[in-house]
């Protein structure tokens, strides 16, 4: 399945997840990303009802209740809803690690256009006059992380297969280099977020940290222009290019049960501490940004070795203590 025509289906679910009434073909049409644009031509009419009939079939494979009806005596023609009392999940209990993978999902879910697309067939449906229900709809309000902004063009590039431009500046370099690249994916590691892909100018694969790329990347050229090698392995080369950049530290922290969900996507679980904690060991090349991470977590968190890095976020804690009584 193409990802344009998930993305799609996605929208669908969510729309009609979101109202009692039965929705119309027509406006199913009008609100839902994807679909062929009603332009007055029997060509665009046509498109349009092959692939709503697809995605229909496609939906009821997969297991969706999706219903055909009518809300009143009054409609004139038959509608579409999700039977959502069968189509929820019964109550599931998550394992830490589960747990840690969901929340890592969620996190790409929220950084995606694919939230905002879905989000706005809700609103087009209220604006239809469609009863749409506040308390059945779904938390998919689009949110990006603050210190990664390179992280949705990155991505839609990757997933569109389109040419990405973009100024990256390195550590050693003073003015960022203006790199041309096959996007073949964006894979976090280590706490960091890498987009992977081939630089058309060397001519060779490479990765580039999201957190050293300036400006808004720009996607040029038409969408599916290349193919990703068959098999790619984003995160082995990741680890692979990474590895020279800096020596490895081992850091073990003891976190409170249910808090710090991000460090947790990235960390080795260690077992219960004596007091109850979760016990966790990361690997970061970079302890001062490790530092910083686990000051901004507070209490939730306490390092127990090396102590170097437990020294690095007391300082910080002092530094911000003395910030705050200044105010």
């Amino acid at each position: 399945m193409s990802a344009k025509r998930a993305e799609r289906l996605v929208n669908l679910v969510i729309a009609l997840l979101g109202t009692r009434q039965y929705v119309t073909a027509a406006r199913i049409r009008a609100t839902v990303p994807g679909y062929e644009p009603d332009d007055g031509t029997a060509r665009a009419d046509e498109a349009f009802k092959r692939m709503f009939e697809r995605d229909k079939a496609e939906l009821r494979e997969m297991g969706v209740p999706l219903e055909t009806g009518r809300t009143s005596v009054f409609d004139t023609e038959d509608g579409y809803r999700i039977a959502r009392a069968d189509y929820e999940l019964p109550e599931i209990t998550l394992t830490g690690e589960e747990a840690a993978a969901v929340g890592l999902a969620l996190r790409l879910w929220e950084s995606a256009q694919l939230a905002g697309a879905a989000q706005s067939a809700l609103v087009k449906l209220r604006a239809a006059g469609v009863d749409v229900d506040p308390g059945r709809t779904l938390p998919v309000q689009p949110r990006l992380d603050s210190d990664e902004p390179a992280f949705e063009p990155c991505y839609a590039a990757a997933r569109d297969r389109r040419v990405l431009t973009f100024g990256y500046r390195r550590p050693d370099e003073d003015t960022p280099a203006r790199r041309r690249v096959q996007p073949w994916g964006v894979v976090a590691w280590h706490g960091r977020w890498y987009l992977v892909g081939l630089d058309l100018d060397r001519q060779a694969p490479r990765v580039f940290r999201l957190s050293r790329v300036v400006g808004t990347p720009k996607a040029t050229g038409p969408e599916n222009a290349f193919e990703p090698p068959p098999d790619v392995d984003l995160a082995g080369i990741v680890a692979r290019q990474s590895g020279g950049g800096g020596e490895e530290h081992l850091v073990v922290v003891r976190a409170r049960p249910g808090t710090a969900v991000g460090l947790r996507r990235w960390a080795t679980p260690l077992g219960a501490g004596p007091d109850g904690d979760d016990r966790l060991q990361l690997r970061t090349t970079d302890t001062g940004r490790l530092a910083d991470q686990l000051a901004a977590l507070g209490p939730d968190v306490l390092v127990e070795s090396p102590q170097s890095v437990r020294d690095a976020v007391v300082e910080r804690l002092r530094r911000l203590a003395a910030m705050g009584a200044r105010s």
